[in-house]
């Protein structure tokens, strides 16, 4: 097998393209022929030691993959060579083949594309479980969404708007809140040139949102949950903008308003049988065309270092895919 090694986590420099042994899983394990992969910003953090969760040296980048089961270890009996399948494994997509652990791996019913498969889990799991589990979302709501034309950005969208609630994108271009719209925003704000409050303020009102979705973190959240209506919900899903924002505790009161942390991954872990039953409405959702990835663009696995100079800039919209022949 071939794939993309990181010895020395300090930079998308240090990766190299290398070949490796091809792995035989263990028990409760299944190797996977690598279709496509998928670039999220946690990716970038790791290959820079940035990330909260940094895996022993080496290891090969990329957490979220698609592709055809070659081969099962002991026990695993839901899942058999041949099978299509999607896996959110935490490392080692950014290669030909890969093994992770069978109850991490998500069978694909037929007609699912592997390159949509491969820039759906994380984004959609993630956005579906913020939304409307820790989020309690009901139709008739109006959820802002920030960073909204990225890949958690696009998938909250449509995620919201498949539960009935009105959805407000916040992105940083005009063209970005023009992909917003067509993905079924109602209203957007460019608050690269807009003022962000007053913005919220006009679209919502004076109420302001009832759920907030923010992937960015930074600067942006003190005035935003300022804005937010009476009993809203803060998500607080990531920190893309670098910095982690630190909130005066008056906010929360004042507004009768919840700070609400989302980790997908830790919800998996801990709460596997609800997870795939999430899952499973997606892909049925997906089935009915209710939801679809952004794919900003594909590009051959062996390009993967243009990827992330495309994400450092800030310039994706959607989901970056890497493809294998």
């Amino acid at each position: 097998m071939h794939a993309w090694l990181c010895e020395n986590p300090i930079g998308v420099e240090a990766l190299a393209w290398k070949e490796l042994p091809t792995p035989e899983p263990k028990a409760g394990e299944v190797r996977i022929a690598i279709r496509a992969a998928s670039l999220n910003f946690p990716d970038l953090l790791i290959v820079q030691n940035k990330y909260q969760m940094k895996p022993p040296l080496p290891f090969v980048p990329g957490s979220e993959y698609a592709g055809v089961i070659e081969a099962v270890g002991d026990g695993v009996t839901h899942l058999k060579p041949g099978d299509a399948v999607a896996a959110f494994g935490g490392s080692g997509g950014f290669a030909s083949h890969a093994v992770v652990q069978a109850t991490l791996v998500m069978p694909l019913p037929p007609g699912f594309a592997f390159d949509d498969a491969a820039a759906f889990v994380l984004t959609y799991a993630t956005s579906h479980h913020a939304l409307l589990d820790r989020a309690a979302l009901k139709a008739g709501e109006t959820v802002l969404v920030l960073g909204a034309a990225g890949g958690v950005g696009t998938a909250a969208i449509q995620i919201a708007k498949a539960a009935g609630a009105r959805v407000i994108a916040a992105a940083s271009s005009d063209e970005k809140c023009a992909l917003c719209r067509e993905l079924g925003a109602d209203a957007t704000i460019n608050y690269a040139t807009a003022n962000l409050r007053e913005e919220i303020k006009r679209l919502t009102d004076g109420k302001g949102p009832d759920v907030v979705y923010d992937p960015v973190g930074g600067d942006l959240a003190e005035p935003v949950f300022r804005s937010i209506a009476w009993r809203g919900r803060y998500l607080v899903i990531g920190f893309a903008q670098g910095g982690i924002p630190a909130l005066p505790w008056n906010l929360p009161l004042l507004k009768g308003a919840s700070i609400v942390g989302v980790f997908w991954g830790e919800f998996a872990r801990r709460e596997p049988k609800a997870n795939a039953q999430m899952l499973a409405e997606l892909a049925q959702w997906y089935a009915r065309g209710l939801v679809k990835p952004v794919i900003d663009q594909r590009l051959p696995m062996k390009d993967l270092p243009l990827a992330f100079a495309r994400m450092g800039s800030r310039q994706v919209r959607g989901k970056l895919v890497m493809t294998n022949p």
